[in-house]
């Protein structure tokens, strides 16, 4: 019957169709799986501790465990927020994960002697590092502070989160604790 013919025809236009989508339809659904971002490595960035100290990026971190990296400036609010509101926490942090933290500065050479005084009139016992000329922040693509990364000891980015709300810090302790080596 003639129906039938046309029927067949579409229906094996059809499967032929759906046949050359296969392919596209299954990188789409598992490429997350197949398809993975390789991990990035901390660059060697010549930054400045608080003394004028040249140090490359990749030497300061912890030898033993994570290090949070976090990017900061001393007229950004939310930024100060966070490292307030780490400073809190970090004893109990290091002494759960032995987790290090660094915070670096992108205060340009007018502010710059802004940095220590605040770092110390806040009480944050954190490492500080000077990026005045923006390198080490350009490398990583930092475009917004506060960000914040989580480095293991091998110079791998294992996170990233860019502003900061109250909460945030919980998410980044969690996160610290999850990729903390199991003793």
């Amino acid at each position: 019957m003639p129906g039938d013919k046309l029927l067949r025809a579409f229906l094996i236009n059809t499967m032929r169709k759906l046949l050359k989508l296969t392919p596209i339809l299954a990188c789409l659904l598992f490429g997350f799986t197949f398809f993975q971002e390789p991990i990035r490595k901390l660059p060697e960035v010549d930054v400045k501790t608080l003394d004028g100290k040249l140090v490359k990026s990749n030497s300061v971190l912890n030898k033993n465990g994570l290090t949070v990296i976090n990017f900061w400036a001393t007229w950004c609010k939310p930024c100060v927020l966070e490292l307030n509101t780490i400073k809190e926490l970090y004893g109990d942090w290091k002494k759960e994960t032995n987790v290090k933290i660094i915070a670096v500065s992108i205060d340009d050479s007018r502010n710059i002697s802004k940095v220590g005084p605040m770092a110390n009139g806040k009480g944050w016992e954190y490492d500080i590092l000077l990026d005045p000329n923006g390198d080490f922040k350009r490398s990583l693509n930092v475009n917004n502070i506060p960000h914040t990364f989580l480095v293991n000891d091998k110079g791998e980015i294992l996170w990233q989160h860019n502003s900061f709300a109250p909460g945030d810090e919980d998410e980044l302790f969690e996160i610290i604790k999850k990729f903390t080596p199991k003793p």
